[in-house]
């Protein structure tokens, strides 16, 4: 078994990023460093770096959210990036959204702990969620699937006039250029790459921007292939028994 290593201590930009509210950045990412590495949330190797590569790179998505909007995280994992993103912006009203009962129990203790108050925490896959879950305005994601996949569960979750933010890494551009086709059958009206955290992070964050429109017919059908698709999967649960 890998010893997991000593959390450093947290950068300076973290007291700007995470304001008030830095303690509990600290707290969080001691949780992440502790339980969440007991847990085989968190790799040991991730540890020294917690908090560049994870809290501090999720939290500038801060930068390119609106104000005081509702935020669906899509596979929120160990709370990546919804809970860096709750504590920086606590405008912000979030439902963390993960299938796997181990980590919404870790999801829901960081919660309690930290008194997120504008956190909700639902288990639960996106796509079984289309047509249960009120429609957000904003969409985040890290490293949960392909653009193409991911937007097939997240953008049928948004409003009318609602936006995808995923977080993405140096191949953002041609992930992006090879999902345009997908993401316009969805009701993407307009997408692009943009910096999050210039100034604060070195290199700042890359993130995915997707919008959707006023009625994007790709939506609703997504929503009903999804429930026709859940609708198959509990039938045939039922049959095995």
């Amino acid at each position: 078994m890998t010893e997991a290593a000593e959390l450093p201590p947290a950068p300076e930009q973290a007291r700007a990023i995470f304001g008030d509210r830095f303690a509990d950045a600290v707290r969080y990412a001691e949780l992440l460093a502790d339980a969440g590495v007991r847990r085989g949330l968190i790799g040991p190797r991730e540890v020294p770096r917690l908090w560049e590569r994870h809290l501090l790179n999720c939290a500038v998505l801060s930068d390119v959210v609106p104000g005081d909007v509702s935020v669906c995280d899509v596979g929120s994992g160990a709370g990546l990036p919804g809970i860096p993103l709750a504590l920086a912006r606590p405008d912000l009203r979030i439902t963390l959204l993960e299938p796997l009962l181990r980590r919404t129990t870790f999801l829901d203790e960081v919660v309690r702990l930290l008194g997120l108050d504008n956190v909700t925490v639902v288990r639960g896959r996106a796509e079984e969620m289309i047509g249960h879950l009120s429609p957000v305005d904003v969409v985040t994601a890290r490293a949960v699937a392909p653009l193409d996949r991911l937007a097939g569960w997240g953008l049928p979750l948004l409003r009318p006039h609602g936006e995808m933010l995923a977080l993405k890494g140096d191949t953002a551009e041609d992930e992006l250029k090879a999902a345009r086709a997908a993401l316009s059958k969805l009701g993407a009206v307009e997408s692009s790459v943009v910096q999050a955290g210039a100034g604060l992070m070195d290199p700042p964050s890359t993130v995915v921007r997707v919008l959707v429109g006023e009625s994007p017919g790709g939506i609703r059908a997504a929503t009903r292939r999804a429930k026709a698709r859940a609708n198959r999967q509990a039938q045939g649960s039922r049959r095995r028994r």
